[in-house]
């Protein structure tokens, strides 16, 4: 069974808090066991910030599932809760992102592991710290913590209780 492995679940569409308990059922439905769930951050549009703000989640995951087929099944849940991919950034029902799998490092067009976006992006580091904060980027050679501390990242991230 392969631990180490990170999502980030996010969400700006319909009942959010729906949505995440929605996505997390069907993780451990066809995926595999949720090991952590941190709390959910009500965070602040980036990339396209002209549309409602986020819910999001890091959990960390067990599977037998390779990269390629966790990056399958992850796809088959977004399309079977609707997602649609209109634009880049755009709203989105369920988003679900492969931030880490071990220490894996892999450059692929369809799958790059670790995920590019995670030192830049404080609503992913910020729930990511609260469930791995002494965890070590495998091509930045930093702690999570370390990351979120010098994250340049200055939009709204804050901690609700659902």
């Amino acid at each position: 069974m392969n631990t180490g492995i990170f999502l980030l679940l996010g969400t700006n569409l319909g009942n959010k808090a729906q949505n995440l308990h929605a996505a997390r059922e069907k993780i451990e439905m066809t995926i595999g066991r949720v090991l952590k769930a941190s709390s959910v951050y009500k965070t602040a549009a980036w990339g396209k910030q002209d549309q409602p703000e986020f819910y999001n989640q890091v959990i960390s995951v067990e599977t037998e599932l390779s990269p390629a087929l966790l990056l399958e099944q992850v796809l088959a849940i977004e399309h079977e809760m609707k997602r649609k991919r209109e634009e880049k950034w755009g709203p989105r029902i369920i988003d679900i992102d492969i931030l880490f799998y071990h220490d894996i490092v892999k450059q692929q067009v369809d799958l790059i592991l670790p995920h590019p976006g995670i030192s830049s992006r404080r609503f992913v580091l910020e729930p990511l710290a609260e469930i791995a904060a002494t965890l070590i980027h495998p091509v930045l050679h930093k702690s999570i913590q370390t990351l979120l501390t010098e994250c340049p990242d200055t939009l709204l991230v804050e901690r609700i209780t659902l």
